[in-house]
Order: structure tokens, then C-alpha cells, then sequence
């Protein structure tokens, strides 16, 4: 039995250039948002995007794997801000995701710039939705420690 099961549903209208969809995911908490092949490789206009979910996907995952990594190591961070970036280009004929770059800023305490740097290529290593890419896409981890908090 898997962990982890987690659904998504899209119900399509239309050819691909000029047909709409609509995005709901099974927990509920998107209903009914609009997805089009504009918004994938034109202007979004309010529309999301396999892309940009994905970028979603990457972003949250890894902030977790890297909160693991650092709690592990002994240095839990205060906080971690990430941002990732799914770029996809037309290769061989197709839309294709080519480079996913995560740009990390941490507020971890204990730890100095070289380290920080080192656990979040670690981290990267461990996060699932890296790992369900990996070998398909380039992985880029850009991390720059700010501190620790002050409480």
C-alpha cells in the first residue's frame, strides 16, 4: 500500500491552442482553475499552468527536505524561503521542461555560508519531486544564508 495518494482532475474543452480547462485537485483547496496552452507559453493571464505547478510542487517539497536536513544536522532552521522555476523550451519539435531552479534564502542559526550551501545540495538529494525529475530536468539549488532569527 503507497504512503501517498494525492489526485488532480482537468476537464478539457476544445483543441489544444484554442480549448480551455479547468484544475481541481482532489483535496479541494483549487476548484475550477483555469488552465490554457496560453498560459504555458504566452502571457498566464490568471490562468496556472503544468509548469507553474510544478514549480509549486518543487518549491514546497523542498522546503521541507531542507527543514529535515538542517533538523538533522543540529541546526533547525528559524525559516526558509524558496522559490522555484520551472523552464520549459521547445526541443526537438516540443514543449519540454528543461531547467528547474530553486533559489533558496535561509535564517538558520549555527551554520555559516559554505555549510548552508552544502546542506542544501544535500537536501535537494532528498526531496521526492526533485528525485521524480531528476535525470529529465537540470536541477539548479541557489542558496544564500541571511542569519538566524531574533525572537
Amino acid at each position: 500500500m503507497p504512503a501517498a495518494e494525492r489526485q488532480a482532475r482537468v476537464v478539457w474543452d476544445g483543441n489544444l491552442v484554442k480549448g480551455t480547462g479547468v484544475l481541481s485537485l482532489g483535496t479541494g483547496v483549487l476548484r475550477e482553475q483555469p488552465v490554457s496552452w496560453a498560459s504555458r507559453v504566452e502571457r498566464p493571464d490568471g490562468k496556472t499552468s503544468p509548469e507553474e505547478l510544478l514549480a509549486a510542487a518543487q518549491a514546497s517539497c523542498y522546503a521541507m527536505a531542507l527543514s529535515h536536513t538542517l533538523t538533522e544536522k543540529g541546526t533547525p532552521p528559524d525559516r526558509l524561503d524558496v522559490a522555484a522555476t520551472a523552464t520549459a523550451d521547445f526541443v526537438g519539435g516540443g514543449l519540454k521542461v528543461t531547467t528547474m531552479d530553486i533559489q533558496v534564502r535561509g535564517w538558520v542559526r549555527g551554520i555559516d555560508q559554505a555549510q548552508f550551501e552544502q546542506i542544501a545540495r544535500d537536501a535537494e538529494q532528498g526531496c521526492p519531486i526533485a528525485n521524480a525529475i531528476r535525470n529529465n530536468v537540470e536541477i539548479r539549488v541557489h542558496a544564500q544564508l541571511e542569519g538566524g532569527l531574533r525572537h
